[in-house]
């Protein structure tokens, strides 16, 4: 199994002109991915350091834990960056569901 990246990586991660990089989620258990979102470097280093997966809201303007309003934590079990170091995948082990519409998964719609 991988490792969480070490906060010293961060400095090698490829940030948009806005500071941020798309965070694609995934469920330890059943391999699902649950949602993307968004992090900034103080995001990345709160999830690393307290295992509690937090994401930078581009709308509020501010990090956000998953979970601390609903209740739908995400214990962070790796972190990863992808070949390019411009997106990162966070398997977690998600309690409750992950959407805000109440799904399991952001991702239940077909086009």
């Amino acid at each position: 199994m991988k490792e969480i990246m070490k906060i010293s990586e961060i400095e090698n991660l490829q940030f948009n002109e806005k500071g941020l990089i798309p965070v694609i989620t995934q469920c330890f258990k059943t391999k699902d991915v649950l949602m993307m979102a968004w992090m900034n470097k103080m995001a990345i280093e709160r999830t690393i350091r307290l295992h509690k997966v937090t994401y930078f809201s581009r709308s509020r303007n501010e990090l956000w834990e998953k979970g601390e309003i609903s209740g739908n934590f995400q214990k962070l079990k790796m972190l990863i960056p992808d070949c390019d170091k411009d997106t990162l995948l966070a398997v977690v082990e998600q309690t409750g569901v992950a959407c805000h519409k109440g799904t399991w998964s952001c991702f239940n719609e077909t086009v």
